[in-house]
């Protein structure tokens, strides 16, 4: 049995090394050709412009008015199938695939001879008459055909290679060649983030840059990239959140503001994190976050509408509807229904640790048992027992104080605050307040977190003094919220990882 294993083992690593000796012959060839064309006054790289008139999606859906007339096409060659004197090729645009039909009668013996030598992979540009084949299919009869840039690399089978989810996200240009999803996937990226500017542009939002190095990292629970600015002699951070530079704009008078850009966060990488990501966060004077739930969800419904064409989007099998309203709860009935402990019953901090005790959450708390709050055992209580049952859009509000340290206290109630996150498939999509504008309140809350960090804590928010020094000018009441753009683009796109919605994700070097 061994001796078969090790026979398999080695015809297997045998057919690895033909295809690249295969591979590496194919590449020697395409390089002997353009060589040969250079050497001709021929070099297609010499090419500047093609005037490209039409696409192939266009060519297809406007096909009863254009049959007949000339039109310029430009792409990739995805395929050659010649018959003799005749040939047929499919080249690839953004748009899609369209075929070209090649006759040696129309072009020439000299210019179908060349044509005959382009390999799969090249840049052409055809100019003909839009047409139907026999069989029905939209095609271009070509007058002309230009070799407009050469592949020197072969590209890979199309289900060869690039099952490899490493490969795709390594060599994401040809992830985008070779898979039409994937090439749809960032397609409806755009249309997500186009129709985001159009909503909050509509209602008078102004989109501001805010800066992406600072001196501090705040604005969110989390670990920083830290980095040093030689010419300034000072240790900087790649932002985490734009939250604090957004109020700075409210208290200037903007009123309503909205940033979307990358934060980064020095933590954890698997299917729904990235340390590079896109956020959109947006501040609106003269609000709550009750104002904030109803303009997330009716955002976020409109965005799903304009890319699916519904609120219900299928995801990974299971239905999501989007539609305005969704449903809201409490954290703590939350918990409790979901059978979690009552925290309508737990008042004190050692109460709540004697409930992570009994309750066996212990392993779930980010800190050590004596130093957690009330707080921190409820958010605990809320991952273990609720989170991932949260399917349907769903907004959690009401948060500790202790775990929400921008927020304003619910009135009359201490120990919570006006905070939601919105919840779909079990996995946060947005998170809002009614921020906190008193400066003398929001000092105390830094100055516990800055506690926070020296019992170890460093996610805890750090002191921004200038930050205090601006809500001393005065802050209007304020709704602020944040939104996971790459998460909402893997609901819209049924995308597993949120690596299948980054262009360029971070990875480790190739061994």
């Amino acid at each position: 049995m061994a001796h078969e294993e090790n026979i398999e083992s080695e015809n297997m690593e045998n057919k690895e090394n033909s295809e690249e000796r295969d591979y590496s012959e194919q590449a020697r060839v395409r390089r002997e050709k353009l060589f040969s064309l250079q050497k001709e006054g021929k070099d297609p790289f010499n090419h500047r412009t093609f005037q490209q008139t039409h696409h192939s999606i266009e060519i297809k859906e406007r096909f009863e008015k254009l049959e007949g007339t000339t039109v310029s096409i430009a792409g990739r060659l995805m395929s050659f199938r010649s018959m003799g004197k005749s040939s047929f090729a499919d080249i690839q645009d953004r748009d899609g695939r369209i075929q070209a039909y090649i006759s040696v009668n129309d072009i020439g013996e000299e210019a179908y001879g060349a044509v005959k030598a382009y390999d799969i992979g090249d840049f052409v540009g055809v100019e003909g008459a839009v047409f139907k084949t026999k069989r029905g299919e939209i095609s271009v009869h070509a007058a002309s055909i230009a070799l407009l840039a050469k592949g020197l690399e072969p590209l890979p089978e199309k289900y060869h290679g690039l099952q490899d989810t490493e490969v795709r996200y390594r060599r994401r240009y040809l992830d985008l060649i070779m898979n039409r999803r994937s090439f749809e996937t960032f397609q409806k990226r755009a249309k997500i983030i186009s129709t985001i500017r159009g909503f909050l542009d509509a209602k008078r939002f102004l989109e501001v840059e805010t800066p992406v190095l600072s001196t501090i990292a705040s604005g969110a629970a989390a670990r920083p990239f830290v980095t040093k600015s030689n010419a300034l002699n000072l240790q900087l951070h790649l932002r985490i959140a734009t939250e604090l530079y957004l109020k700075r704009c409210i208290v200037g008078g903007m009123e309503r503001v909205y940033e979307l850009g990358k934060d980064f966060r020095n933590e954890g990488v698997d299917t729904r994190h990235s340390p590079e990501f896109t956020m959109l966060e947006l501040y609106q004077a003269y609000t709550d976050y009750h104002g904030m739930m109803e303009l997330c969800e009716n955002l976020v419904a409109e965005t799903v509408r304009a890319v699916c064409g519904s609120t219900k989007v299928v995801y990974q099998g299971t239905e999501l509807e989007f539609a305005a309203p969704w449903r809201r709860i409490a954290m703590l009935d939350a918990i409790a229904e979901n059978g979690g402990p009552d925290f309508s019953r737990i008042h004190s901090d050692e109460d709540a640790r004697e409930a992570a005790r009994d309750r066996h959450l212990v392993d779930a708390l980010k800190k050590n048992l004596p130093d957690c709050t009330r707080g921190d055992v409820m958010n605990a209580a809320f991952e273990r027992f609720a989170e991932e049952k949260l399917i349907q859009p769903t907004f959690i509000i009401d948060y500790p104080t202790d775990i929400s340290p921008l927020t304003k206290q619910k009135p009359g109630n201490p120990d919570m605050t006006e905070r939601f996150e919105a919840f779909v498939y079990g996995r946060e999509l947005a998170n809002a307040y009614s921020e906190l504008n008193d400066p003398i309140v929001q000092l105390d809350r830094f100055r516990q977190q800055a506690r926070e960090r020296e019992l170890g804590d460093d996610e805890a928010y750090q002191l921004d003094e200038d930050f205090i020094a601006s809500l001393e000018i005065g802050m209007p009441p304020t709704g602020g919220m944040g939104v996971g753009i790459d998460r909402l683009v893997m609901f819209l796109t049924d995308s597993a990882s949120i690596r299948d919605v980054i262009l360029f994700p971070a990875l480790k070097p190739a061994s």
